[in-house]
């Protein structure tokens, strides 16, 4: 599997989010990594090897 990435991807996670999506986009990348839904806007930041392990696959690079 690619997981190579950079800001501005759109990505889709393992589990779904309560709105219903999997799909997010990557506003900020360093040590943590920023994702806002596609779908609700909502934004969360999680560690990057946390990220990693919830990827499924980058949809756009």
């Amino acid at each position: 599997m690619d997981k190579e990435y950079r800001l501005g991807s759109k990505v889709i996670m393992k589990k779904q989010h309560p709105c219903g999506t999997n799909e997010w986009i990557i506003t900020r990348v360093g040590a943590d990594i920023k994702i806002k839904c596609i779908y609700c806007g909502r934004q969360i930041m999680l560690p990057r090897i946390e990220f990693n392990k919830k990827l499924k696959k980058v949809v756009t690079y």
